[in-house]
């Protein structure tokens, strides 16, 4: 065996230097990706749990087949497992979503920010709509560059009565996500519902766009940074977690 290999080896193995350490195998991993867009991984001094929530937040109806999806069925129980398996230090959550079904949207974002385990998001391409409340979820929250946040008010598909009590279940929705997005960032509430509701920006809907820097000078992110940054900052967290 050449000294190439031996290096090689040692890399694989996990090793003298700190690199990434898997404990299931390459198969495994595979079908964890396929099925879920999840993924378990070990270095030499923490077990991070990478979760992906991409495309549209499937919730209580099933998308088309030609929709990429995160089914929030699937979300929940890793979360579950995460919190309550002791070998878990950390959870990095990526971020690329049109936003999707509030409700299930909404649940995944309580249950984020209701972990004791140290977490930290991180928005690329875009974090829209109720991809928002799931972004700031976490203890810390990144932003990449280039990518943007789409702000904007409930709104409904389908047949709607147009009655007080449907006009009274949407403005209590709008404001539970309100409350979350506040208690979970730095924005506050007049700010955030002058940006939902702005009228000058969209041409055929109203609400704002913010870009990664934008979404941080508003207070709704803490950091605009890349993907080592992010896991940086997590590693800070847990090794603060430990300490307690």
């Amino acid at each position: 065996m050449n000294k190439n290999n031996v290096n090689l080896k040692k890399r694989d193995d996990g090793n003298e230097s700190g690199q990434t350490k898997n404990t299931s195998s390459p198969q495994e991993r595979c079908e964890s990706i396929k099925e879920t867009g999840s993924i378990l991984i070990k270095n030499n001094k923490y077990t991070i749990y990478c979760m992906t929530i991409i495309g549209e937040i499937e919730g209580h109806y099933l998308a088309s087949n030609e929709t990429k999806t995160t089914k929030y069925e699937h979300i929940i129980p890793q979360l579950v497992s995460i919190e309550e398996d002791p070998k878990v230090d950390g959870l990095l959550i990526l971020l690329n979503t049109v936003g999707g079904d509030i409700e299930a949207g909404l649940a995944l974002a309580e249950l984020i920010s209701g972990m004791q385990t140290p977490s930290v998001s991180m928005v690329l391409g875009g974090g829209h709509s109720i991809g928002v409340p799931l972004a700031v979820s976490a203890k810390e929250s990144f932003i990449a560059k280039s990518a943007s946040m789409t702000i904007h008010p409930v709104r409904t598909s389908g047949l709607t009565l147009g009655v007080y009590q449907s006009f009274e279940h949407i403005k209590r929705m709008q404001k539970r996500i309100t409350e979350f997005v506040v208690s979970n960032s730095h924005i506050s509430a007049d700010r955030f519902l002058e940006l939902a509701m702005n009228t000058s920006e969209l041409t055929t809907d109203i609400g704002t766009v913010l870009d990664g820097q934008e979404a941080v000078d508003e207070g709704l992110i803490d950091h605009v940074g890349t993907l080592a940054e992010a896991i940086r900052d997590l590693h800070e967290l847990i090794k603060k977690n430990k300490k307690k």
